[in-house]
């Protein structure tokens, strides 16, 4: 399996481009306060996707068949990624601390102190 994301961004880049993305959406709104609010779904529309492609690489419609490859749920997961930063970038401009302290919680959580 190849990576299918762009390029392995540093740190910063990713925040960066997090940023860039979110400013190119926001400057080009179509429904003015609720843009924020309906990019949420679609997150959800990208998590179908991925479940769309799984279903399409494990050939699980018989009428179908196999319809896509695991490059594919790749770059579908990749989407979800950066739909999910982006949509909590609608939230917070401090979106870089906020998923840093919050994956730390969750890394706690998992796999304990370290």
């Amino acid at each position: 399996m190849t990576d299918q994301c762009t390029s392995p961004a540093t740190s910063a880049d990713l925040w960066t481009d997090i940023d860039a993305l979110w400013t190119w959406l926001d400057e080009n709104r179509a429904h003015g306060d609720q843009e924020g609010l309906l990019f949420m779904l679609k997150l959800s529309e990208e998590v179908g996707e991925v479940a769309q492609a799984v279903i399409g690489a494990t050939g699980q419609n018989p009428r179908k068949g196999t319809t896509h490859t695991w490059d594919d749920v790749q770059s579908e997961l990749c989407d979800v990624v950066i739909t999910a930063l982006v949509a909590l970038r609608t939230l917070t401009p401090d979106t870089r601390e906020v998923f840093t302290r919050h994956l730390a919680r969750v890394k706690e959580r998992s796999l304990g102190a370290s």
